[in-house]
C-alpha cells in the first residue's frame, strides 16, 4: 500500500518531545498508527508528519474506528496495535477499542493528549484526566512528565502489552508535546538510555510430571474432545497429529475456526450458540475435554460437570479452570505444550467417537448446503455466505462483525489452511467489520481481506468508507441488508419468550452511499446470479461495497435448538402481531428442514413447536 508523503520536506525545528517517542516506537518495530488529528496531539502530529517515510498514519473517520483497526492489525501480525486520540472526546471514544483488546487479550497501545501540564485538574477546555478514565481498561497506565521520561516509558509500556496481551495507554499533556528533546535535564536519579527496547516472549513448557499425568488420562479415555481457540493458533498441526493419535473430533471457538482448517477430517466446527449439531453431540457425549488455548465463554455449551475428565492448556495460568473444571493443568505455549505431550500419548485403535462426528459432519454439510441452495426471494443470508466461503482467495482474511452474520460464518465458511479469521469476540462490539478490514488491509496489503458485516453495525461506521477511499484499501465489503438487528429481533424471542421490539432500521441505500464516498458498490438480491456477482466484485480492483439484500425474517438459531428457547418461541408467538405470518413461516421453514436431515438434533420442545407453527402458519 502505498501512501504519499505530504509536507514531507519541511523538516526544520528542534527535535522533540513526539519525536523522540516516535523513535522509540519504530525501536519496538511499530510501523502503522491509527488515528485522528485534533488541537490536544497537535505536537505528536508534527512529528508524525516528520515520520511518514518510516510509520505510516491511517487517517480513520472517528477514534473508536482507529482502536479497533489497531485491535485487527495487533491480532493478525502478532505486534503492537498502536492508535491514539486527542484530549477529552478524542480519548473517550478509543475506549471500545480498549475494551476489545482487553477482552481478548491483543497488544495495543494507546496514546492521548492531555491539557496543558499546568492547568491539569482546573477543568480547561476538553481537560478531563484521561489517565483517570483509562485505569480501568488497561494493564499499564502513566502520565509524560517530560523527554527524560519518554524512553523509559514507552519500553516499559510496550514491554507489558507484549507480554500480559492487554491495552496499556500513555497520555501527554499537549505543550509537552513539542519541547525540545533537550529541554528539561533528567533528574539526580535518573540515569538515561538506562533501558532497551527488547523483548522476547518467553516458551513455557509445563513440568514431565504433569505431562505424564495428563498423557496418561487422555490414553485411557475412550471419547476425547478436543476444544481449541486463539491461544492454539501456529498450533493446528499438533492439534491434528493429537486428534489422529486419539481419535478425537476438534471443536472449535470463534476466535479459534482458523486453527484447524473446516475441510478436515477432525473438526465438527463451530461451538456456543453458533454450534453445529455433531460439535454439540461431541460436547454431550465425551469423557474427556482437552482444551487448548481457549475460554469460549458459554457455560451450556461444555460438556456437565463431573461428566468428563479436562486437561488445560493456556499460557496464562489463571485462565486454567475458568470455564470447566480442570483434572489436570497444562501451564504453556501451545505449541510447545503439545510437541512434549505427543511423544506421551499411544494410537487409539477405537475411532468409534470420532467416525460418529465424522458421520454426523457429511449430514451436517448437507443441512448448511441445503439452507443456502433456496431460491425463494427475499434471498437468504445463508446464500452470499456460501458463495463466497469457495470465491475465497486460498490466503484470503476474513474478518466478521456482531450480529447475525457470525452465525453464517461459523455454519457456511468452510475456512482452508492458509486462510485467516478474526472478529470482535468476547466484547462481541457492532462496527467492528470494516474497523477490522482497515487494520487487516493495512497489516497485509497484498492479500485479500473481506468483511462481513450487517446494516445495523455497518450504519454504525459509514465514516470508514472515505478511510477505504483515501488509503485505496481494496477490502470487500459484504453487507447483509435486512433492515432489522435481526439477531436482537430472535434473541428478543427465543432468549426472553417476548415479542420482538424496537429492531426496525430505516431502509438505507448502501450502494449510493458508497459511491458518495468514492467506493465502488453492486447490490445482489437475486439468488441465481449471486455466485457471479459476488465473484466479479471480488476481483474487482480498490475497495467494493457489496450490498447482500436479504431475507429480514430468517431465523439465525443454534442447532440444535435448546429446548429453553423452542418453549420461549412458541410463547412469543402468542404475543406477537407485526410480521407475525412472516415470522412463523421463517421459523417454520427452518426448523422443517432441519427435521428432514438432522431429526436426531430435533428435542421434545423443538418437535412441539415445529407442530404448532404448522398449525399457525
Amino acid at each position: 500500500m502505498q501512501i504519499p508523503a505530504i509536507n514531507a520536506t519541511y523538516t526544520n525545528g528542534p527535535y522533540t518531545l513526539s519525536d523522540l517517542l516516535l523513535d522509540r516506537l519504530l525501536a519496538w518495530e511499530v510501523d502503522t498508527i491509527f488515528g485522528i488529528p485534533g488541537d490536544g496531539v497537535n505536537g505528536f502530529m508534527e512529528a508524525l508528519r516528520r515520520k511518514q517515510g518510516q510509520i505510516r498514519f491511517i487517517h480513520v473517520r472517528h477514534e473508536e474506528m482507529g482502536a479497533l483497526a489497531a485491535v485487527s492489525y495487533a491480532k493478525l501480525t502478532g505486534k503492537i496495535g498502536v492508535c491514539f486520540g486527542t484530549t477529552g472526546p478524542g480519548a473517550v471514544h478509543l475506549l471500545n477499542g480498549l475494551l476489545d483488546a482487553q477482552m481478548d487479550h491483543v497488544p495495543l497501545l494507546a496514546i492521548t493528549g492531555i491539557t496543558f501540564h499546568d492547568l491539569i485538574g482546573s477543568e480547561n477546555m476538553q481537560g478531563y484526566d484521561s489517565n483517570k478514565m483509562m485505569e480501568p481498561f488497561t494493564v499499564y497506565n502513566e502520565r509524560v512528565m517530560g523527554p527524560a521520561h519518554v524512553e523509559g516509558l514507552v519500553d516499559r509500556a510496550c514491554r507489558t502489552t507484549l507480554t500480559k496481551r492487554r491495552p496499556v495507554h500513555i497520555a501527554i499533556p499537549a505543550d509537552f508535546q513539542s519541547l525540545p528533546a533537550d529541554h528539561i535535564q533528567p533528574s539526580k536519579e535518573n540515569v538515561p538510555h538506562h533501558t532497551s527496547a527488547l523483548f522476547h516472549l518467553p516458551i513455557r513448557i509445563p513440568e514431565k510430571g504433569l505431562l505424564t499425568k495428563a498423557a496418561d488420562l487422555l490414553n485411557t479415555k475412550s471419547k476425547v474432545a478436543i476444544l481449541v481457540g486463539v491461544g492454539a493458533s501456529g498450533a493446528g498441526d499438533e492439534v491434528a497429529q493429537i486428534a489422529e493419535l486419539l481419535g478425537a473430533p476438534v471443536i472449535k471457538s470463534m476466535l479459534g475456526k482458523d486453527v484447524i482448517a473446516d475441510d478436515s477430517p477432525y473438526t465438527t466446527g463451530g461451538t456456543g450458540h453458533t454450534t453445529t449439531a455433531p460439535s454439540k453431540m461431541v460436547m454431550d457425549t465425551c469423557d474427556c475435554l482437552l482444551i487448548i488455548g481457549s475460554t469460549m465463554p458459554y457455560l451450556k455449551w461444555y460438556p456437565k460437570p463431573n461428566q468428563a475428565a479436562c486437561i488445560q492448556i493456556d499460557d496464562m495460568p489463571e485462565r486454567i479452570g475458568m470455564r470447566y473444571p480442570a483434572t489436570v493443568g497444562l501451564a504453556g505455549d501451545a505449541k510447545a505444550t503439545l510437541q512434549e505431550l505427543l511423544p506421551l500419548l499411544r494410537q487409539k485403535q477405537d475411532r468409534t467417537f470420532l467416525e460418529q462426528a465424522q458421520a454426523g459432519m457429511a449430514r451436517w454439510w448437507q443441512f448448511v448446503e441445503a439452507q443456502a441452495a433456496r431460491t425463494s426471494l427475499p434471498m437468504k443470508p445463508q446464500v452470499p455466505a456460501q458463495h463466497l466461503s469457495s470465491l475465497l482467495a486460498d490466503d484470503a482474511i476474513l474478518l466478521g462483525d456482531a450480529g447475525t452474520v457470525a452465525y453464517w460464518i461459523n455454519k457456511h465458511i468452510k475456512l482452508r489452511k492458509g486462510q485467516r479469521f478474526t472478529l470482535s469476540g468476547t466484547s462481541c462490539t457492532m462496527a467492528s467489520g470494516i474497523s477490522y478490514g482497515i487494520g487487516a488491509q493495512a497489516a497485509f496489503p497484498k492479500r485479500q481481506v473481506v468483511v462481513m458485516t450487517g446494516d445495523g453495525a455497518m450504519t454504525m461506521a459509514l465514516g470508514e468508507l472515505l478511510t477505504l477511499a483515501q488509503y485505496q484499501l481494496p477490502v470487500k465489503l459484504l453487507v447483509f441488508k435486512n433492515n432489522t438487528l435481526a439477531l436482537e429481533k430472535w434473541e428478543q424471542m427465543g432468549f426472553m419468550g417476548n415479542p420482538e421490539f424496537g429492531n426496525d432500521l430505516l431502509p438505507a441505500d448502501f450502494v449510493k452511499i458508497a459511491e458518495g464516498c468514492g467506493v465502488r458498490a453492486i447490490k445482489i438480491d437475486d439468488p441465481t446470479t449471486c455466485r457471479q456477482q459476488l465473484q466479479e466484485a471480488l476481483m474487482a480492483d480498490g475497495p467494493v461495497l457489496i450490498e447482500c439484500v436479504v431475507d429480514p425474517h430468517e431465523p439465525a438459531l443454534a442447532t440444535p435448538l435448546p429446548e429453553e428457547h423452542a418453549a420461549n418461541f412458541l410463547e412469543s408467538f402468542d404475543k406477537i402481531s407485526k410480521d407475525k405470518s412472516e415470522l412463523l413461516h421463517g421459523l417454520r421453514e427452518s426448523l422443517q428442514q432441519q427435521m428432514d436431515i438432522l431429526p436426531e438434533t430435533m428435542g421434545a420442545q423443538a418437535r412441539k413447536l415445529l407442530d404448532a407453527l404448522k398449525e399457525m402458519d
